[in-house]
């Protein structure tokens, strides 16, 4: 009775709606700031009642699964090695979110010309990664593989020798800062997890 009376007068309502052009610049730049939206998360993160150790260790798994070209196993790979190194799983998912559409291909090539790079491969290759991820999926999906042997894996290939350096970089990185911050808040608020 309560929540509808509440629904009618609009007491938790927005006086304005945001216009589409508002909510796609907040897609890229978020209306509370990067600054204050990032303490946002850190805070969120700080909620999920587990050790700094693990929170930071599942973000780390997160974030170092991204730099692997299996695009759609993403947040299944990352709970499995959060899993094995003790990380919370749902930080894990969480930490996904360093791939996105914006970082994806910058990944894909920095990814790939390293992995060409320490194969000892040289000179230009034509192709796109889209009609290299659609063959892969149409290969998965109907499991005829004939084509993924010419099509897709020399592309896979180097892309998986190449995210090695970058998924133990990573993982460091964010291991570290992620746990530093989550120290640091917790000591800010007196807590001695």
């Amino acid at each position: 009775m309560l929540r509808e009376q509440i629904r009618e007068i609009g007491m938790f309502r927005r006086r304005e709606k945001p216009t589409i052009a508002q909510k796609i610049k907040s897609c890229f730049w978020p209306s509370i700031g990067w600054k204050k939206y990032m303490r946002y998360l850190l805070l969120r993160l700080n909620r999920m009642g587990s050790s700094p150790y693990s929170i930071a260790a599942g973000v780390a798994c997160g974030s170092a699964i991204s730099f692997t070209p299996f695009v759609g196993l993403h947040f299944v790979l990352a709970a499995i090695t959060a899993f094995f190194c003790g990380g919370n799983i749902l930080a894990s998912a969480l930490g996904t979110a360093m791939g996105n559409p914006w970082t994806f291909p910058i990944i894909w090539v920095s990814v790939y010309y390293t992995g060409r790079w320490f194969l000892g491969e040289d000179g230009t290759v034509n192709f796109s990664f889209l009609d290299v991820f659609e063959k892969g999926m149409h290969a998965l999906v109907s499991f005829d593989f004939s084509d993924f042997v010419t099509d897709v894996w020399p592309v896979v290939w180097p892309m998986l020798v190449g995210c090695v350096p970058y998924y133990i970089v990573a993982w460091f990185i964010t291991y570290y800062v992620v746990k530093k911050a989550l120290l640091g808040l917790r000591k800010n608020k007196g807590e001695t997890k």
